[in-house]
Formats: structure tokens, sequence, C-alpha cells
């Protein structure tokens, strides 16, 4: 297929063009015009515009700028997905690395075990590359997604583990609203790919219950609706920063959801208020890859407002 997502064509037997809005096998592409009604077609029936910029993807290895080692970040590596700006069906995947390292990527899809490989590159420090396309309305059928990254650095650094990521994107995952990237100028909705996934140990949880009873340490239930507002879960909040706010914000999240989880609580909501957004789009992240959570959506506005998120549990 020489085609991809987002490259714009003109049709051989016909006065019409458009750009490529969704690719179905090898022969058979559509193309979504300026009526923006989809229009299935043979691939060998179209032929590329010149002029207009291709979706192609393409990587050239670079040399290394040297960072002072003070200033050399080892963290922060994001998969930004953001709409085309001129089909809005169609999403485009970013690798967003803002580390110092250089980053040796694949991404592999796989669907129905049969695996693709989609693309293989070198991502710079301090830089964003495009790395997939795929049509937004079928979200529910996209494949799994495996990423794969060796990070590298001339410099005197230590080894950083390299980074496996594997997921099944689902609708949720889109809930929350977009953040500003400033690596792409856009926004996006953002997931991070360099940091462990909130998981529970069942082995270690179940094992806790057989402990003798001086070393058992009972999980108090949590209320239905938590606050989360900083003054409430700290007397000298005037004197934190805003990243030390965060952390006690979040450390207060995942110790009421884990122990919702043990007590079975069907639902549990967390009262984050609206502010500039962090928190909650921190919160819906975290939600929306934890294993036990079912769903999650804004608590009773009349109440709340949009100040807070109600989670289901399974």
């Amino acid at each position: 297929m020489r085609f991809k997502l987002g490259d714009f064509v003109r049709f051989v037997d016909e006065r019409r063009e458009g750009y490529i809005t969704r690719i179905f096998d090898e022969e058979m592409i559509g193309v979504t015009g300026d009526d923006d009604f989809e229009i299935p077609v043979l691939a060998s029936k179209v032929t590329t515009v010149h002029g207009h910029q291709s979706s192609g993807i393409a990587s050239e290895a670079f040399e290394e700028k040297r960072t002072p080692v003070a200033e050399f970040v080892t963290k922060g590596v994001y998969l930004a997905v953001t709409s085309d700006q001129r089909i809005a069906s169609v999403v485009h995947f970013h690798l967003v690395n803002e580390t110092s390292f250089q980053l040796l990527l694949s991404l592999t899809t796989e669907r129905q075990n049969q695996f693709k490989g989609e693309y293989a590159g070198i991502i710079a420090p301090k830089t964003a590359v495009k790395i997939y396309s795929a049509p937004l309305p079928d979200i529910q059928i996209w494949p799994k997604f495996h990423f794969q990254a060796l990070y590298y650095t001339s410099q005197n650094i230590a080894i950083t583990e390299p980074l496996v990521y594997k997921e099944n994107f689902k609708a949720k995952d889109f809930s929350g609203g977009k953040k500003s990237v400033n690596l792409l100028k856009e926004p996006a909705w953002l997931i991070r790919l360099d940091e462990p996934e909130m998981m529970i140990d069942a082995q270690k949880l179940k094992e806790s219950f057989f402990k003798p009873a001086e070393e058992k340490r009972e999980i108090e239930k949590p209320a239905s609706e938590v606050d989360l507002h900083i003054e409430k879960l700290h007397d000298d909040h005037r004197f934190l920063g805003s990243d030390e706010i965060l952390r006690i914000q979040l450390d207060t999240f995942k110790k009421a959801l884990d122990a919702a989880i043990v007590h079975k609580l069907p639902a549990i909501t967390f009262i984050h208020g609206v502010g500039n957004g962090t928190l909650k789009n921190e919160l819906h992240k975290l939600a929306g890859r934890h294993p036990h959570v079912q769903t999650f959506m804004d608590a009773r506005k009349e109440k709340f407002g949009y100040g807070a998120t109600k989670l289901l549990l399974k």
C-alpha cells in the first residue's frame, strides 16, 4: 500500500479529490472530500496530488548535542493524540520525547494475533514525531499497540531500562480534556508511557489477611466521597509548592481507591475542584488505566458542578 491516512489524492476516472480517511485493505481505501462524505474506492483508481504534504513519516539520524549532567532529563516520554486539522474523524499519534535521551523507537500493532510493524526510527531529545494515524470512529476495532524504546546517549549517564508499553485503547482514554503540548503547539490527549502502571498485587493483598494480629494492619473503609482539596489534607498547605500539593492529592486518591477496592465498594467519588484541570486530568489518566475501574464520569453536576469525578468499580 503506497498510500497513508491523510494523503491528498485525486480520482483517475472522475473529477473528484479528497483526503484518505480509511484504509480497508491493500486494495481498497476510503476518500473524504469537501462534503465530508467518505467514498470507498480502489487504490488503483486514485493518484497522489503533487503540492500537498503527505502524511508519510520519516526519521533521520542526527548528531547529539551535549547537555550538562545537572540538566540532563531522564523522564518524560508521552504519547500525544491530536485531531487532524482537515478531517476531524482522523487522529494522529505523536511520540513526545521530553527527555535528553535519543529514543530508538518501534511501534507494532496487533490484531487477532496478526502483527504489523508501523514505525521505526530515532526520536531526538525535546522533539515530537508523528508515528501513526487512525480513524477515531473505529476506536472499538483499533489494534493493540506495542511500543518499545531504547534510551541512548554518548554522555556519562546511567543506563535506563528499555521502555515497553502495550495498550488496547478505549473511548474512555479520550474522555478527558486535551492538554497543551509545547512540542506540538496544539492540544492533544496526553498519555505518559514511562511511568509504572498503578496495579494492586492481589497475592500480597491476600497474604495480608493471614498475618498474625500484631502484624496485620486494618485498612479503613473510605467514605463514598473523598475531598482532595489540599486544605482538607494538609494543615500547612500554604507553605507547599504546586508539585508537592499534587503529590499529596494523588497519594490520597490512590490510598482511598485501594481501600474502596478492598472493601468492595461499587463506586467512589473524588472531589477535585475545577482549578486549572491538572488534578482532574491526572485522576482521569490513572482511573482510565486502573484494572479495577470499570468506568468513570463527572459526578452529580447539580451538587459538584464539574469539580468531582465518580468511579464505578469492578
